[in-house]
């Protein structure tokens, strides 16, 4: 039997940051937590956020670092328990998001934090005592605003997924308006993580055809405006469609992902300076053209669908195309010039096989299918 289930409440305009009082007011949150990173708080997006709740006391955890760690989590519980919050309210990229979905685990659940990795068999772990989360992301890429895991890198330098439907944040605030201006880097960097993520969802074989709706829109959205977004910050079209992809690839990869974040999630692991999104951007081409061979692409035309979705000419390569995005986004060219060594593949590798994403790939690597992915990737 599948098990389709979707998702959170959504508040999606320009402007929606303005709602954040009556969120807060409407899931009992008086004495919020902020987690945030000090980018963000530089911007001044944190003071608007903060500017919507005069009066109501709140606190302020800025140190979420570009992977989010579980040092990072724990600091931020001690700051959540030091001002008794009751609370939290996230605001920035995945890495905020997800951090502030680890300190709703550890602030309210005893033991360690990787008792509640999913690799773990933590999932069932995880109860409806979460504190309470309200998501305001101010990046188009990560989708964790309405996605029901985190990642999170562990003292033992694992970079783990926790997976639970009481981390679906309580209600996602997306406002295109705090993407306008993202640097250019940073909107193909994240703009490629939310193609990834549809692209990937689609390509898994689970029986969940809402998601591959989902999947699909959302990668004909992001392949339509992201060079719009990169060039332009200001471009008020170009930042809508790719918030709303990036938060329709989080709504679909509800049904599961594949090598390209098995790859991307032990390699973040490995060298945590490494870009999440940038790394998905580089995999993706080669996992596509590994996924190729698989039984369910063939049978369902999957390939060809994505190819429609990205606007392809007719037998367009859809790896080819991947790569030409990248060379057009600026991204680097592959893992070399992110400086990634060959020496670092045997611990990709091991963490790849053992990552929650691996077993639903639609077609199932082995270690030597990892190795050959790495290498093309390089």
């Amino acid at each position: 039997m599948a098990l389709i289930q979707y998702i959170t409440q959504v508040q999606f305009e320009f402007g929606a940051l303005r709602l954040l009082p009556q969120e807060c007011e409407r899931f009992g949150i008086s004495r919020p937590l902020f987690v945030t990173d000090a980018g963000v708080k530089a911007a001044g997006l944190l003071q608007r956020a903060t500017d919507t709740l005069p009066g109501l006391p709140y606190a302020v955890f800025d140190q979420t670092p570009s992977n989010p760690t579980e040092g990072a989590v724990r600091a931020g519980v001690v700051c959540y328990q030091t001002n008794n919050c009751d609370g939290l309210i996230a605001v920035g990229g995945g890495s905020a998001i997800d951090c502030a979905k680890g300190i709703a685990i550890a602030a309210t659940h005893p033991g360690a934090l990787k008792t509640y990795a999913t690799i773990e068999g933590g999932s069932n772990l995880i109860t409806q005592r979460v504190a309470p989360l309200i998501a305001i992301p101010t990046t188009a890429g990560t989708g964790s605003e309405v996605a029901r895991g985190a990642i999170i890198i562990l003292d033992d330098h694992r970079k783990l997924g926790f997976h639970s439907w009481h981390l679906v944040p309580k209600v996602a605030i997306c406002d295109p308006e705090l993407t306008l201006g993202l640097p250019p880097m940073l909107t193909a960097a994240t703009g490629m993580d939310a193609i990834a993520h549809c692209m990937e969802t689609f390509m898994s074989a689970a029986f969940n055809p809402p998601a591959d709706g989902i999947a699909l829109d959302g990668l004909e959205r992001a392949w339509a405006h992201i060079e719009r977004a990169t060039r332009d910050g200001s471009d008020r079209e170009a930042r809508l469609n790719m918030m709303s992809a990036s938060m329709q690839g989080a709504m679909a990869f509800q049904k599961g992902l594949g090598c390209v974040h098995s790859l991307s999630h032990s390699l973040g692991g490995v060298d945590p300076r490494l870009h999440h999104g940038t790394l998905n951007a580089v995999f993706l081409p080669a996992v596509v053209r590994f996924n190729t061979a698989a039984e369910s692409m063939q049978k369902d035309r999957r390939l060809q669908r994505m190819a429609q979705a990205m606007g392809l000419e007719r037998g367009a390569d859809v790896a080819d195309a991947i790569t030409a995005m990248n060379a057009r986004l600026g991204l680097p060219s592959g893992l070399a010039a992110m400086g990634v060594k060959v020496e670092s593949f045997d611990a990709v590798i091991t963490g790849a096989l053992a990552d929650h994403c691996h077993k639903t790939n639609p077609r199932l690597a082995s270690a030597q299918d990892y190795r050959e992915m790495l290498t093309a990737a390089l």
